[in-house]
């Protein structure tokens, strides 16, 4: 069956459906697995447990609300959601399982169903996801849209819509009362009085609004007659010439207030989460890893050089605090450390230093920092202090990159911005990926990082020197 744009809604409940043939196939794989012991407290009224199995799914998506059918969504993104409406939907099916009072077996069957349920559930929701963008980029399942207003914001609306076919927009064309702009632009289909006309015409969808305040009637008009027609109407607000970013809306009563940047450390449940994986992580290195490399380094720090084993310096921390940062020596010991970066050929280096700073082994004496809370496993790199007075008046988002703890390792380091910076657009790029973190923070980001910095230390980093 192929679906056009007007029953788009009903790839949405074949997705609902889809998680539920699913989460049934898991419950009864596990039910089947697990053998008797585990499964005969719920074998005596399977019939209802199925059942409420399936009402539990319904009343978690309320909490954790689908989006895979919407423009766009990234793969990270997909997975967290997975892992919370499974989280949600489990924990449901447990407290409603508690008042039928079948057993204590009915734990292990619960944990292992949970298990299995996050990693198929998650790899199902991304398939289904994947399966969509294909779909939409062989033209199916599109909205006809129109833009109005052909100025900077117009152009790249449309540029942005028109990258990815997966989006599912189909952009007719743009309306603008500029008539010079008739012979550049991509589609032009008249002025902004001939919206109306147009848009009955074609059967549109969307309208996308990109026209200057100052021309607040004609875009007031066009809402009006959006919402007359059952049209959505979207406005990109002017000041985005000039703030290429997105903005986070507030209301405070019924004013609205746009915030410059979406902060979800500032919510204290994932300061919590953060931190308790900081501390589970920094002392699990520690107790395991950590006292053999300081045996095996040490000895290796000593018998190349004189000096002590750690190499401790003062770094940028949270909101500008200074702190002091470990890590194993890979220098001699020399008056430019708190001045000059490591270069490549260093000659401060030490033997032993290259191997080190190549596969990151020396940074592991900073899951002290981490366990002190003085620094995170994942966040931006400290820099010294130097770099952070320098740099701050040179950058203008700089100090920005302070607004969470710094971190072992960071989604700049994982992108290619690793090691020193020669240039001031290298430190620009290692401040937008930092912002962007601190922006996109989320915990399984936080797993991303960490699983792509130990590849890169399994294979060693060119950019590390």
């Amino acid at each position: 069956m192929e679906f056009d744009k007007k029953h788009g809604y009903l790839i949405q409940w074949l997705i609902g459906m889809g998680d539920l043939v699913v989460l049934n196939l898991l419950f009864f794989a596990v039910y089947y697995g697990l053998g008797e012991f585990y499964t005969k407290a719920i074998s005596y009224s399977l019939r209802e447990v199925v059942l409420l199995l399936n009402f539990c799914y319904f009343f978690a998506l309320y909490f954790v609300p689908m989006q895979l059918h919407v423009a766009v969504v990234f793969i990270d993104k997909i997975v967290q959601r997975a892992f919370a409406l499974v989280s949600i939907f489990v924990f449901l099916f447990a407290t409603c399982l508690i008042f039928l009072n079948i057993g204590d077996a009915l734990a292990t069957f619960l944990l292992v169903y949970y298990a299995v349920t996050v990693i198929i559930f998650a790899l199902w929701r991304v398939f289904v996801r994947v399966t969509l963008k294909m779909y939409r980029r062989k033209g199916h399942n599109f909205k006809r849209i129109i833009i109005v207003g052909a100025g900077k914001n117009g152009m790249e609306l449309y540029r942005v819509m028109k990258d990815d076919l997966s989006y599912g927009f189909s952009i007719m064309g743009f309306f603008d009362d500029n008539l010079s702009l008739q012979s550049v632009l991509p589609n032009y289909l008249g002025m902004t009085h001939e919206v109306e006309k147009y848009v009955l015409a074609n059967d549109i969808d969307e309208i996308y609004c990109t026209l200057p305040g100052t021309q607040d009637e004609k875009i007031l008009r066009i809402m009006n007659f959006a919402e007359k027609h059952m049209i959505r109407f979207y406005i990109v607000p002017e000041f985005y010439r000039n703030i290429k970013k997105s903005l986070v809306m507030e209301i405070m009563e019924s004013i609205p207030l746009l915030a410059v940047r979406r902060e979800p450390l500032q919510a204290a449940y994932n300061r919590a989460l953060k931190r308790t994986f900081d501390i589970l992580f920094s002392l699990g290195v520690l107790l395991t890893i950590y006292p053999i490399l300081y045996i095996v380094i040490g000895i290796l720090i000593k018998a190349t050089s004189p000096g002590p084993i750690f190499f401790k310096q003062k770094r940028t921390g949270l909101y500008g605090q200074e702190f002091e940062c470990y890590k194993f020596r890979t220098m001699r010991v020399n008056a430019d450390a708190d001045k000059l970066q490591a270069a490549k050929d260093d000659p401060r280096k030490t033997r032993i230093g290259d191997f080190l700073r190549r596969t990151n082994l020396d940074e592991f004496p900073q899951f002290i920092n981490v366990l002190r809370g003085e620094m995170s496993v994942v966040g931006p790199r400290p820099h010294m202090l130097k770099h952070t007075e320098q740099y701050s008046a040179l950058i203008d988002k700089y100090m920005v990159r302070h607004l969470v703890k710094p971190g072992v390792t960071g989604w700049a380091q994982v992108t290619g911005y690793r090691g020193e910076t020669k240039t001031l657009e290298q430190m620009e790029g290692r401040v937008k990926r930092d912002v962007w973190y601190i922006e996109n923070w989320s915990f399984f980001l936080d797993l991303k990082i960490i699983v792509v910095t130990i590849l890169n230390m399994s294979k060693g980093e060119k950019n590390a020197y």
